[in-house]
């Protein structure tokens, strides 16, 4: 049985990981099964938003049992080849030319928040908790924190990395780690109105929307960085949909993209 499968529905693609009898933990099955996913819709001209979801009552509980087990025999080059797929992963979730949601409808433990950090935007239920519990374990979550320091901001990062307290989904919207928590009954409808607005959008200006969100956050307001916005902006506005967005807004009339 595949550790994931894929839906899509008009422009919108779900990603559903398919391991409720492990919490959905993953190991390097479903790190290359989440790699090959997230490359091949993000290259799909008719995918224009991805959601990854998970069966069952976790979301992600992290690292597989028995896949750690493994690595505990490891050699140090054997563990730097592991680590490196694992980031891999999260580098290509999180630089995905798609707009990404996480869908969260359970807990989410240790490399199960870099999962939910690499994505663009977050929704959890209300009963979700989330935890960074490697330092318990004698680890610490190295591959992960490049994404959920950005999530969450370097301040509460200090005291969830370092305490591995457990927090509740009140608490992750607090500190910005999810955008939106909802009682479950809830969570498809308002994910469902998050897609909509992302598949209403130019898939161009999305795009581009998302690389200049990586170009521009956390970086000096220099003259480099004012001459590069002013670069896009000009290039964008001169571009087909950029023409025919602008065109359709003064006509009155509906996008191109929109009836695709």
């Amino acid at each position: 049985m595949s550790t994931l499968f894929i839906t899509t529905t008009g422009h919108c693609a779900t990603i559903t990981l398919n391991r409720p009898k492990v919490r959905n933990a993953f190991n390097d099955e479903v790190i290359a099964e989440l790699t090959q996913a997230f490359s091949q819709l993000g290259q799909d001209p008719q995918v224009r938003a991805i959601v990854l979801a998970a069966q069952g009552p976790a979301f992600c509980a992290g690292a597989d049992l028995n896949w750690m087990r493994c690595m505990a025999d490891y050699s140090h080059a054997e563990n730097l080849a592991d680590a490196a797929q694992l980031a891999e992963m999260l580098r290509v979730i999180y630089t995905c030319p798609k707009p990404t949601v996480a869908r969260i409808q359970g807990d989410v433990y240790a490399g199960g928040m870099g999962l939910v950090a690499a994505c663009d935007m977050a929704v959890s239920v209300d009963s979700a908790n989330y935890c960074l519990s490697e330092v318990k374990l004698g680890l610490y979550p190295a591959t992960i924190s490049p994404y959920v320091i950005r999530a969450m901001g370097a301040r509460a990062a200090h005291r969830y990395f370092l305490t591995a307290e457990r927090f509740d989904a009140a608490e992750a919207l607090r500190i910005g780690f999810v955008h939106s928590v909802v009682p479950a009954a809830q969570l498809d409808d308002h994910v469902a109105e998050i897609t909509k607005a992302l598949v209403n959008a130019s898939p161009n200006a999305v795009k581009a929307c998302k690389t200049l969100l990586h170009d521009v956050a956390g970086k000096d307001i220099d003259a480099a960085l004012v001459a590069h916005t002013v670069q896009g902006i000009a290039g964008i506005r001169a571009s087909a949909e950029g023409k025919e967005g602008v065109q359709s807004f003064l006509q009155k009339r509906k996008p191109s993209w929109l009836a695709a």
